[in-house]
């Protein structure tokens, strides 16, 4: 059959409008033309060797409701959210700042007060309760010879009654001092020994006054001693009597009875 002849003035076919290119779905590519197929969700892909595979996301976890956190929470920011009234910036977990505020105030005016008090206390002479210089130890025949300490602690003196005084030869009172020579210490009247004893340094003196052993420079002081109007003796600590100045002879240093 002979081939039909073409009409070259003919119009040519006129071809169709290519349709807008789609994306390939899974199921529009065949399998082996070349495309890739997407990895499945439950289908690793494969990873190039050496490769570590990335450790998968941890879930979150899940959000407690503000309920079930009241008063379990110890948080600055839960201890903040309890005090509605307080400054965005006032995150102090103790006090608020207006605690803070009266704390310092409440210092301030307490040491204030306390400065104020002790300058008072300057204004006023201190006031020492000193026993008198001058008192009354009671009648003669209400002592026996000897030495008699009942008036130590009060007074600081102890009253002796003797047959014999060395200094004026004649029975009678006299009052000596309780202060060592040496340093100012107490002694100590020991009966048995018929002496004064210093605890201190171990000075002795003799039921006279006069020093016999330790480092004591010399004897006890007497204090003036009479009788009062009423009778009674009286010792006058203001007076005193030296016996190495020649003291001892004074009428006043001794009482004859």
């Amino acid at each position: 059959m002979a081939d039909d002849p073409i009409d070259e003035t003919a119009d040519p076919p006129k071809e169709a409008p290519n349709p807008p290119a789609q994306p390939l779905t899974p199921q529009h590519v065949a399998p082996g033309a070349g495309a890739p197929t997407p990895a499945s969700p439950s289908t690793p892909a494969a990873a190039p060797a050496g490769h570590k595979p990335a450790a998968p996301p941890k879930p979150a976890a899940p959000a407690v409701p503000a309920e079930k956190l009241a008063g379990k929470t110890t948080t600055v920011a839960a201890e903040a959210a309890k005090q509605p009234d307080r400054a965005p910036d006032d995150s102090s977990p103790l006090l608020t700042r207006r605690g803070w505020i009266a704390l310092a105030w409440g210092s301030f005016t307490a040491a204030s007060a306390a400065a104020l008090a002790a300058t008072g206390r300057f204004m006023f002479p201190n006031v020492l309760n000193e026993p008198p210089q001058q008192f009354k130890i009671g009648f003669p025949s209400e002592y026996g010879p000897g030495v008699d300490e009942r008036w130590k602690e009060k007074f600081g003196v102890w009253i002796v009654r003797t047959p014999n005084d060395v200094a004026h030869n004649a029975p009678g009172f006299y009052a000596l001092l309780v202060t060592c020579t040496h340093l100012g210490c107490t002694p100590n009247w020991l009966s048995a020994e018929n002496k004064f004893k210093c605890p201190c340094h171990g000075s002795g003196f003799r039921p006279t006054g006069i020093n016999f052993e330790g480092p004591a420079p010399r004897p006890l002081e007497r204090a003036r001693i009479v009788l009062a109007d009423d009778g009674q003796m009286l010792v006058d600590k203001s007076r005193k009597f030296q016996q190495e100045l020649g003291q001892w002879i004074d009428p006043e240093a001794f009482l004859r009875v």
